[in-house]
């Protein structure tokens, strides 16, 4: 009797246990944003005047993340569909070259893209010399940045789609007269546009939290154009009410994102 109670009391405790690590990991990643609603509300922070760059934040961010979804999306499709469908020599190379701006420290990124596109760079002085072109501390460099540490999420969650596609399903079309082409765009796109939208979603929410490699390459100078993210830097000494109505929008407009991904992944 006494073996079997000391069997329940530590199957409850392990119970216990996992309960509070689930409870932990919860607290610890929600606080800070109930931290930052709380301060909002304490505050009242509604009611004071909006300060005039946080709009004009917003809309630069949503002008440069499209272009650079819109890049991702022409670029990262076939390179995804690439990857999953196709065998070629150093392939796992290219995936791990793909994949590694995800575990990249942001300063590694843009001082990355500066070393290579930089007025000093690799390309820098080609590109100035032969067709004039300067993109280091441009919205072309915001632009670059985004699309640099966004592009591996979509391209992950666009591989693993056309991997469990079924290649016999393009096959049955190509013999009726398809050629690869239409197959995609008429077979296999249609069949995994819930996913490849999901991982758009995905992407261009981490391209609107971009900080790090936009601050190195693209920098964060006074009167030009700034991301949401450059602006929370730059008016959090000045002005933590905006810089916290800021970071509120930040978080619900990539709350929005995540949720509509989540929501195509699992909808039939």
């Amino acid at each position: 009797m006494f073996r079997h109670l000391g069997v329940g009391v530590l199957h409850l405790g392990g119970r216990v246990g996992i309960l509070i690590a689930i409870a932990s990991g919860v607290v610890f990643i929600s606080l800070p944003i109930i931290a930052l609603i709380w301060r909002t509300v304490r505050d009242q922070a509604w009611q004071l005047p909006l300060d005039e760059r946080v709009p004009r934040a917003i809309e630069f961010s949503l002008q440069t993340t499209g272009i650079s979804l819109f890049i991702i999306l022409l670029f990262g499709t076939p390179l995804a569909y690439a990857l999953a469908r196709w065998s070629f020599p150093g392939k796992h190379l290219v995936n791990l070259l793909i994949e590694l701006p995800i575990v990249l420290p942001p300063a590694v990124a843009g001082l990355g893209l500066l070393v290579a596109f930089g007025r000093r760079g690799l390309l820098g002085p080609i590109l100035d010399d032969w067709f004039g072109i300067r993109l280091a501390f441009t919205q072309a460099a915001v632009v670059m940045a985004q699309t640099f540490v966004a592009f591996p999420f979509y391209v992950r969650t666009a591989q693993i789609s056309f991997r469990e596609f079924d290649p016999e399903i393009e096959n049955a079309a190509m013999v009726d007269g398809a050629n690869r082409f239409e197959s995609f765009i008429f077979v296999t796109f249609p069949i995994a546009r819930r996913a490849l939208l999901s991982g758009a979603l995905v992407s261009w929410a981490r391209a609107l939290g971009e900080f790090g490699a936009t601050i190195f390459f693209a920098g964060n100078l006074l009167g030009r154009p700034q991301t949401m993210p450059l602006l929370i830097y730059s008016i959090f000494e000045n002005d933590v009410d905006a810089a916290t109505w800021t970071a509120l929008i930040l978080i619900g407009i990539a709350a929005c994102a995540i949720t509509l991904a989540r929501l195509l992944t699992h909808t039939e």
